[in-house]
């Protein structure tokens, strides 16, 4: 993937310190680099003046409540100094949108999910369209042994294998082969003690096989709310941004 490549060599380290760490990090990395291009790509005293007239439009709103007509012509100003503002701000979001979606997305690749381990159990799971009927089957590489039968019936639109494996990557050739009428097909999967895994869900095209799934279990950021890292990113983010403007006097 072009974000393992371009990210891996600055993140991985990341990879070593605790979850809740590591996100913290990173929602502060990106919020100084939201901030700073947003102070340099934008007119700040135009940026500010708007600020200061909306503020003032709001109040004298808040005053012509008992005047609609009155109250509506000044809406309509504080709106269009409303749209001058946001036209204004989208300038830095040409800027920041790639890297933002490539940090997420390793973010995602490494976050996400809880990986499975070594002589862990794990669920491969083919996932059928409804009234689906027949039988699929399962060829692992040396490494990996299925728990139960190679051969499982589709039950409620399913196929369930159970696996487990020593530590490896069963990918490129090398990885788990599936079986279902006259097609075969592939799953990577990834068997280690770091927090890596492999693509979650396959989708699969022309075929009542909709998608061939890894059971990894979601990974728990914030075990007090139940937060995944994207919950916890916006919290921390949010927090982030407010100090960086309040410090950096941006508008």
């Amino acid at each position: 993937m072009v974000f393992e490549k371009l990210l891996d060599p600055v993140f991985n380290p990341l990879l070593s310190l605790h979850p809740f760490l590591a996100v913290s990090i990173v929602s502060l990395l990106v919020s100084v680099i939201i901030t700073v291009i947003y102070k340099f790509t934008t007119n700040q005293n135009l940026m500010k003046s708007l600020k200061t007239e909306m503020k003032e439009l709001q109040n004298e709103m808040k005053e012509l409540r008992d005047h609609p007509e009155e109250m509506m012509k000044v809406q309509k100003k504080a709106m269009q100094s409303n749209m001058k503002y946001m036209g204004q701000s989208f300038k830095s979001t040409f800027y920041t949108f790639i890297p933002i979606i490539l940090i997420f997305s390793w973010m995602n690749a490494h976050y996400a999910f809880e990986p499975i381990l070594p002589e862990e159990q794990f669920q491969i799971t083919l996932n059928f369209e409804k009234a689906s009927m027949g039988a699929a089957t399962i060829t692992t590489p040396q490494g990996i042994e299925v728990i139960g039968d190679p051969m499982q019936e589709i039950i409620n639109d399913k196929a369930v294998f159970t696996l487990k494996g020593k530590e490896g990557k069963y990918i490129e050739g090398n990885s788990l082969k599936l079986e279902y009428g006259d097609r075969i097909f592939f799953k990577d999967v990834l068997i280690t003690n770091e927090q890596k895994y492999a693509k979650i869900e396959e989708p699969i095209k022309n075929s009542n096989l909709k998608s061939i799934s890894i059971n990894n279990k979601k990974k728990v950021i914030l075990p007090i709310l139940n937060w995944g890292w994207l919950g916890t990113y916006i919290i921390l983010s949010i927090i982030s941004s407010m100090t960086l403007r309040k410090t950096l006097k941006v508008y």
